[in-house]
């Protein structure tokens, strides 16, 4: 069966403040009635705080060494998080104009990191947001390298997210910025997902001769693969229905026509959708066998569900009481999550902070 995220709804739903919000979109598909419950998969086993007092996290990446490397949206610094918990300044990376929604975002390293060094972050500049490869070096980030820049930057709907895929290719969620218009003009950088090779050129078989993979988005900042190849990415709904799509090769996902379950020809429905107040939907993260960790900004929950044949299974809840989840990856036998109380929430006197919790 395909799943259907209309979970656990408020009566304050309306009076919560959005991860984003816009005006109601034509053609979607009427809200079906509030469920009076919602299915939880408790993780098992005891979280454990691996660091506190983060300025804004926003993505983070493994070194081979095991420590990680943080993005700190707002005040634009990469910060070492070492196996003993000190935090440490990286870089500063000079240019970025933090605003809003906007700052230092993505961040990710090279398939080759181990012989390259290479460690690409996505920020928004003073005209743009722009994709930046840097080399690492003695617990330093230098010759900054831009390989793709023109992203439209606004004060919301960013996007952000850097990964890269088993086609060893670098995948780019965009924002429309708000601008809804962005979102089905194939010449525009915004509202899509782009994918361009490691140095910045376009792959041949890119479906509309620019970095331009997928369209018709309104805020993607999820993205990650089963074994199978498949890739999937999260999606900000406007006032209705937040998505889960499986991406392919020149899609139309629809934005601003349609939102969630709307039909549209030649547009591709998601494979699930939520309540915008129940998700909110930031990182994913994507076992081999499909199984997808969803974080929830305005829905303060981690979502898991799995791959079934052409579908998903129904949603559950597999964590929640840290407030916003900004980011999730899947670290050996843990899933590490990035809280987001800082910008929009209620912070606890040790937020932001990084938590590893059993996957059981």
């Amino acid at each position: 069966m395909r799943g259907r995220g209309w979970l656990l709804v408020s009566t304050l739903a309306f009076a919560l403040i959005a991860g984003c919000s816009a005006p109601p979109v034509p053609n979607r598909s009427p809200s079906p009635p509030a469920a009076t419950a919602a299915p939880t998969s408790p993780s098992a086993g005891t979280p454990r705080t691996l660091a506190s007092h983060l300025d804004v996290p926003w993505d983070l990446a493994v070194l081979p060494d095991g420590d990680l490397l943080i993005t700190l949206r707002d005040a634009a610094d990469v910060v070492r998080l070492g196996r003993d918990g000190q935090v440490t300044t990286v870089a500063h990376i000079a240019g970025v104009v933090p605003g809003g929604e906007g700052g230092l975002l993505g961040l990710t390293l090279s398939p080759d990191f181990a012989s390259d060094g290479f460690v690409y972050v996505y920020y928004t500049a003073a005209d743009d947001n722009r994709v930046v490869r840097y080399r690492y070096a003695e617990a330093t980030l230098s010759q900054p390298h831009p390989i793709l820049t023109g992203i439209p930057k606004g004060g919301v709907h960013n996007g952000g997210r850097l990964r890269f895929g088993p086609d060893g290719d670098l995948y780019i969620g965009t924002g429309e910025t708000g601008n809804s218009g962005l979102s089905q003009n194939t010449r525009s950088l915004g509202g899509k997902i782009l994918r361009i090779h490691a140095d910045g050129s376009i792959p041949s078989d890119n479906p509309f001769g620019n970095a331009v993979y997928s369209y018709g988005h309104r805020n993607v900042q999820g993205l990650g693969w089963d074994a199978r190849g498949r890739l999937y990415a999260s999606e900000f709904g406007a006032s209705a229905e937040d998505e889960l799509n499986e991406i392919v090769r020149g899609g139309n996902y629809g934005w601003p026509v349609i939102e969630g379950d709307g039909q549209r020809e030649g547009m591709r429905p998601p494979l699930l959708t939520w309540r915008t107040s129940e998700a909110s939907p930031s990182g994913i993260a994507v076992t081999p066998d499909g199984t997808v960790y969803l974080a929830a900004l305005r829905g303060e929950r981690v979502w898991k569900t799995t791959r079934n044949g052409d579908a998903m299974t129904d949603p559950v809840v597999f964590a929640d009481g840290f407030g916003r989840v900004r980011d999730v990856e899947i670290v050996g036998s843990e899933l590490y999550l990035l809280t987001d109380n800082t910008f929009r929430g209620s912070p606890s006197a040790d937020d932001d902070r990084l938590i590893a919790l059993p996957l059981g």
